[in-house]
């Protein structure tokens, strides 16, 4: 926490006499600091990007970061810059529907990168998808918008305890602050800043955490995903991002502490309440060991209507739609996704952390 801390700190007095234009155009503020960069292609680099990235960098604990346009395009930049014609990707068989199209279609008929689906929980079933060629083991470490939670530990040692490593990618998108990914192993980490950073659903952006070596590999200019396909984020996008950053921490706990109570009262009203802080989920013990003091659960929750029809006839009630927006929503934006499984329909809301009916 004290490095993240002292990351986010403002330059020297000394440091801020230095006239801009010399602290700009001479590269000392430049991506490319050691060969006199400097910040030449709006599309390429900001310093308002970059700063951004320096807070992201000390939320996830990682050596450098840059924010993006979206969530996906922080997840196809990075699986991109790890794999090439060819190579391999093993992913969780329960990621967010964007993800999923990504791994399953645009990847072997656009890249001729093969991806394995697989039951995040099964370890055994997650080292027999491992191939010679397999570069890349992706996860969420709350599954979008099912709940599953992975285990990280265990997961970065069958990617790395191989004989060539592979690279463990985490979107860590439902659990900011609550988990720190890469202190389980992680290599990257991957956000859709749209949700819980942003706070309000109102911006689209996303972001990718690593090594200096990683993102300067995105940023090479013969083949930098983010360099090269345009996934830039707007810098005034950038900006107003920074300004709700410094109160993600009281919304992530409050987030989780209405959402846990929500799930305590549909409990006791009977429901089928899937959230990861009661204790009968099956990640429940998983996500407690993982989680960071203080964050919560998370602020998101499911409920198992048992069929269609049922959520059908909810989502058509208008006062229980009006009482869903009301209580359920982030800032007054309704959102409810339908989980269609095997035997039964989830309806998954996100909590608003202002809220003041709970």
């Amino acid at each position: 926490m004290a490095e993240s801390i002292r990351a986010l700190k403002s330059p020297q007095p000394s440091q801020c006499l230095m006239p801009r234009r010399c602290r700009t155009f001479s590269g000392q503020k430049g991506p490319e600091k050691q060969q006199g960069g400097c910040y030449l292609y709006g599309r390429s680099f900001s310093p308002t990007l970059t700063t951004l990235g320096r807070q992201l960098a000390a939320l996830e604990d990682t050596q450098a970061a840059y924010p993006v346009s979206s969530g996906m395009a922080a997840i196809s930049s990075s699986v991109l810059a790890l794999c090439n014609t060819g190579d391999h990707v093993v992913c969780s068989n329960c990621v967010y529907g964007g993800t999923f199209a990504f791994m399953k279609s645009y990847l072997p008929q656009k890249c001729g990168i093969n991806v394995t689906f697989v039951d995040i929980t099964d370890l055994e079933a997650v080292l027999a998808a491992f191939r010679d060629n397999t570069k890349v083991l992706y996860t969420e470490v709350l599954s979008n918008p099912t709940l599953v939670v992975a285990d990280l530990p265990a997961l970065a040692e069958v990617a790395h305890n191989r004989q060539n490593p592979a690279s463990l990618v985490v979107d860590n998108t439902f659990t900011p602050l609550a988990v720190t990914p890469v202190h389980w192993g992680a290599d990257v980490v991957v956000h859709s800043l749209t949700k819980f950073i942003s706070g309000a659903s109102d911006i689209i952006g996303g972001a990718v955490c690593g090594s200096k070596d990683f993102l300067d590999q995105l940023f090479n200019l013969h083949t930098g995903p983010i360099m090269l396909q345009g996934p830039t984020m707007d810098p005034r996008t950038a900006a107003e991002l920074q300004l709700r950053l410094p109160h993600l921490p009281l919304r992530v706990a409050e987030h989780s502490k209405r959402a846990a109570a929500m799930a305590d009262m549909l409990v006791n009203l009977g429901a089928k309440v899937v959230y990861p802080g009661l204790p009968n989920h099956q990640g429940h013990g998983v996500l407690k060991r993982l989680l960071n003091p203080g964050y919560g659960y998370g602020g998101l929750l499911g409920l198992d209507m048992g069929n269609p029809v049922k959520v059908e006839a909810v989502s058509n009630v208008p006062l229980a739609a009006a009482l869903m927006c009301i209580w359920l929503s982030p800032q007054g934006t309704t959102l409810l996704s339908v989980q269609f499984n095997m035997q039964s329909v989830v309806a998954f809301v996100l909590l608003c952390a202002y809220s003041p009916w709970l």
